[in-house]
């Protein structure tokens, strides 16, 4: 795979753009581990390697358990997550899909009974954010990095 094209040197106006929103994400007052489990739930539907390696590492690096983090793509099927998380991932789910589920009442519902109305609309926002950084990636063929193979013990 080619990367197809550097978005900060073909129009660092818009790259700045998206960046202000990330920044607004960062700085929401979400807790971190929603802000990851939003980044890479999103990421993981999108099928965005670079973003998934990224919010991976991102995630290991702020403590999160490599359960947690790898039973995010069958979180349904597993108890590792919390009632918070579990609405949250469903709201992720349907909002990242919304062409296919239309954001259903029950998402919602189940969302409203664990958060805030400003948290909601935080939360959506970083939703969008992460959709928006995948469509980037995926579409330019952005490249993560490749780690130097382990050797067997």
């Amino acid at each position: 795979m080619q990367t197809r094209l550097d978005m900060t040197k073909a129009s660092p106006e818009a790259f700045k753009a998206v960046l202000a929103l990330e920044n607004f994400v960062q700085n929401s007052g979400l807790e971190r581990r929603f802000i990851h489990l939003i980044k890479l739930r999103a990421s993981q539907i999108n099928g965005c390697a670079y973003c998934v390696d990224m919010h991976v590492r991102e995630s290991r690096h702020d403590g999160l358990s490599e359960q947690w983090i790898n039973l995010m793509c069958v979180w349904r099927e597993s108890p590792v997550y919390d009632a918070r998380e579990r609405a949250l991932l469903g709201w992720v789910d349907a909002v990242t899909n919304i062409a296919q589920t239309g954001a259903p009442d029950d998402a919602y519902e189940t969302l409203k009974a664990h958060f805030s109305s400003e948290e909601i609309a935080k939360i959506t926002v970083a939703i969008g954010a992460i959709n928006v950084w995948n469509r980037i990636a995926v579409g330019f063929r952005s490249q993560h990095p490749i780690d130097k193979p382990a050797k067997a013990a």
